[in-house]
């Protein structure tokens, strides 16, 4: 029993022991498992404050190109720093001059667009008196003609007839005047008596007055009597000018009604143009104009307002004038369109730009400032135009440098950078 006792005792101990062993590995277990949870943590929190200090990468570049540029970092697009940069041999080639701005004296104007007309005081449509047909044309659109000079030649049977009568009434007149001849010499002798004499004479006016109807009656077909041959005549220029328009055509039939030649003398215009309703108390009839023209840029024709209509269009709210102007050199056509400049008689002062300087950049009229060494664009508004300059009302500042000429060359620099950074 003693034995028996003693290896019961000896398993208990045994127990215990392994009881010990089991948790001290237990508390090894749970010592590794907080260990390896802190260490985690603490590997999660290390990455997520590394991936707070990477940027984002951008959508089309490199991680490489992104790689050591810190984050208050901006790079600058090109040209939007400092402007367009150019050298000094690529500004003189491409004729680039700036300027120091200042406000000038400037004659307040009223800038209107108008269209060129033929002086009406010295235009005519030429047309025949008696219809006739067209048997010469000795005009031609755009010929130069002096006054009397024949544009046609036609032919009628009513001039025919008239001259007929003309030569009948002057054949008659002649018998009659050698009639009343004979008998004022039988009277002064008292061969004949007093009534012979007095119907000579009667019959000798009766002639002469026949003689002058048929004559009158050729000049209103327009044909001299002692010009006319046969039953042709002659259509003339009525004054000196310019054949702007012919209807002429050989071998027709000329009605009275029908005009075969326009005939205009172009030495002086008529600009015409509508005044607006708000302008009609700043400009009166006298006043002096401008007028331009795009097709001769820098050309400045003088003029003089001479008409102001009295009755305004109740449509347009506009009241017609006309701007008469000298053509002396006949650059200006008829039916071009034109800017006229009326001046008010007052003044102002302004900055004026050539108007090549103002281009027009996306929609926007923009000039181009010289800054640090560069050229700025720089959008304006623009207020009247006239004699090849603009008003700059905003957009610059007094004493600021600007390209006066030379700004399409930098436009076109321009408009490739932009397309270069879109690329």
């Amino acid at each position: 029993m003693a034995a028996q006792g003693h290896g019961q005792m000896k398993k208990h101990n045994e127990g215990i022991h392994e009881m010990k062993i089991s948790n001290n590995r237990n508390g090894m277990a749970k010592k590794r498992l907080v260990v390896s949870m802190l260490m985690t943590g603490l590997l999660i929190s290390v990455l997520a404050g590394c991936g707070d200090q990477s940027p984002a990468p951008k959508e089309g570049v490199a991680p490489s190109e992104q790689a050591g540029k810190p984050d208050t970092e901006k790079q600058p697009e090109k040209g939007e720093e400092h402007g367009l940069r150019l050298s000094e041999e690529e500004a003189q080639r491409a004729g680039i001059k700036v300027q120091k701005l200042e406000p000038q004296e400037r004659a307040e104007q009223i800038v209107v667009t108008a269209t060129i007309q033929a002086n009406q005081d010295k235009l005519a449509h030429v047309a025949p008196r008696v219809p006739g047909r067209i048997v010469k044309v000795r005009a031609n659109l755009g010929d130069k003609v002096k006054r009397g000079q024949p544009l046609a030649v036609l032919d009628s049977i009513e001039l025919g007839e008239a001259r007929s009568a003309y030569l009948q009434a002057a054949s008659e007149a002649s018998v009659a005047q050698a009639g009343f001849e004979r008998a004022e010499r039988l009277q002064a002798d008292n061969i004949i008596p007093e009534k012979e004499f007095l119907r000579a004479r009667a019959e000798h006016e009766k002639a002469h007055a026949s003689l002058r109807a048929a004559a009158d009656k050729l000049r209103m077909m327009g044909v001299a009597p002692e010009k006319l041959a046969g039953s042709t005549f002659p259509l003339t220029a009525p004054f000196a000018g310019t054949v702007i328009e012919k209807k002429a055509v050989l071998g027709e039939l000329a009605p009275v009604d029908q005009s075969l030649f326009t005939v205009a003398d172009l030495s002086t215009l008529w600009i015409e143009a509508n005044l607006f309703e708000k302008d009609l108390a700043k400009v009166k009839a006298g006043a002096q104009a401008s007028v331009t023209v795009s097709a001769y840029p820098g050309v400045v024709y003088k003029g003089r307002l001479t008409y102001i209509s009295s009755v305004m269009d109740k449509e347009t709210r506009t009241v017609k004038a006309r701007v008469e102007v000298p053509n002396p050199d006949g650059r200006l056509k008829p039916e071009m369109f034109a800017t006229a400049a009326i001046h008010t008689g007052s003044s102002m002062k302004a900055l004026l730009l050539p108007e090549d300087a103002v281009l027009l950049v996306q929609g926007q009229p923009t000039v181009f400032v010289a800054e640090q060494g560069g050229f700025e664009p720089r959008a304006v508004e623009v207020g009247d135009r006239g004699q090849g300059m603009a008003v700059i009302k905003s957009g610059i500042e007094p004493g600021e440098a600007v390209v006066v000429s030379g700004a399409y060359a930098l436009k076109a620099r321009l408009l490739k950078s932009q397309i270069g950074d879109a690329d």
